[in-house]
């Protein structure tokens, strides 16, 4: 058979594509896949880097208020689904996977038109407004929190699922992953990361907790900042003590880097929520407060319920605090230790064999 998966933008849409196209790939040796994307997302990096084709259209978000961006918008979204119908055409796709971003309108939308299968995958409580348009022609919709189903009212059929853990996060190991990261098996490891464009906050933060606070041999911190903060925080801690530190832009092996860490740093992104569930990793939590209708504290506070995290609000963020959460933390392993199993309690880790089995039955529809 042969797939279409459509997502971009951000890590949270491209990571569910290229675990649900691996999934498939394990079931079936024999598949083809093609994923479409945008020439500025950040699936011009991920979905290559996986071994998987990538074709791009012309698309962008429309702005809230009316302005001469939202006539480039428009005439994109034009030619946008002109560029999609061809790129179907050519490729023949038995089954469209759409997992959220603006590239998934006009090509979800033109396979529905030209009768072909088609799944959309919605990875948060609240669901973006693409998925909720698309989702009157969708043969099925997947959800991963049993919340969102009251949002796709018009929806043919919803199926709560959870959302598809890639594969390299899964399958690796503590001891194997601290050895190919060079870090002894006592050294106490802090993952801190803001989703794949960074934040600018939490960066902020960690970068002066280190030039106030950090010791040098209290942990390991490895500290992604985001590709467009990535200078201005290496000029912060320019000259500073920062040995211990691996400042990056971009964390690729994240299965290596959670396998391995004791804590993790982060936002509420329900990738990242459900990510950290199903690798079993203790968290501190800091939701981003400008995302619709604020559901990352609501996956944030769903983690720190089951006693798998802490919250701290932006608004109450700040070196001084941060560091006395993390720290504080580390010196209870008991604590942390409790909270890394009650991760792992509520973690669901079959999320894509399910959406796999969604998918087989509406291909046999065709």
């Amino acid at each position: 058979m042969k797939y279409l998966i459509t997502g971009g933008g951000t890590a949270g849409h491209i990571n569910p594509g290229i675990a649900i196209a691996k999934h498939i790939r394990h079931k079936d040796k024999d598949a083809e896949f093609l994923f479409v994307g945008t020439r500025k997302g950040l699936e011009t990096k991920l979905v290559p880097r996986e071994g998987f084709t990538l074709e791009t259209i012309r698309v962008r978000g429309f702005r809230r208020k009316f302005s001469l961006d939202t006539l480039a918008a428009v005439k994109d979204l034009f030619f946008g689904v002109m560029e999609a119908r061809k790129v179907i055409r050519r490729f023949k796709p038995d089954v469209v996977i759409g997992t959220g971003g603006y590239v998934c309108g006009p090509v979800v939308l033109n396979a529905a038109l030209m009768k072909i299968p088609t799944l959309i995958h919605e990875q948060n409580a609240f669901p973006g407004v693409t998925n909720k348009i698309l989702s009157r022609f969708a043969d099925a919709v997947a959800i991963s929190f049993k919340e969102s189903s009251k949002y796709f009212g018009n929806a043919k059929r919803i199926i709560l699922t959870g959302n598809p853990i890639r594969t390299e996060l899964l399958q690796s190991e503590r001891d194997k992953a601290r050895n190919s990261l060079n870090i002894g098996p006592d050294t106490p490891v802090v993952v801190v990361f803001g989703g794949s464009r960074g934040a600018e906050r939490i960066n902020e933060a960690v970068a002066n907790m280190i030039i106030k606070h950090y010791k040098g041999y209290e942990a390991r911190i490895i500290f992604a900042t985001g590709e467009e903060q990535y200078e201005k925080i290496c000029s912060m801690l320019a000259n500073k003590r920062t040995e211990g530190v691996n400042l990056v832009p971009y964390i690729f092996n994240m299965g290596e880097v959670l396998a391995a860490a004791d804590l993790a740093v982060c936002r509420g992104g329900a990738i990242t929520i459900s990510e950290l569930a199903a690798m079993g990793v203790a968290s501190i939590i800091i939701p981003s407060p400008y995302v619709t209708a604020n559901h990352q504290e609501y996956n944030a506070r769903a983690l720190e319920q089951h006693g798998a995290a802490v919250v701290i609000l932006e608004k109450d963020l700040n070196e001084d605090i941060l560091y006395q959460q993390i720290t504080g933390l580390l010196k209870n392993k008991e604590q942390l230790g409790k909270m890394a199993r009650n991760a792992k309690k509520i973690g669901i880790t079959n999320a894509a064999d399910k959406i796999y089995g969604i998918i087989q039955e509406i291909a046999k529809r065709k």
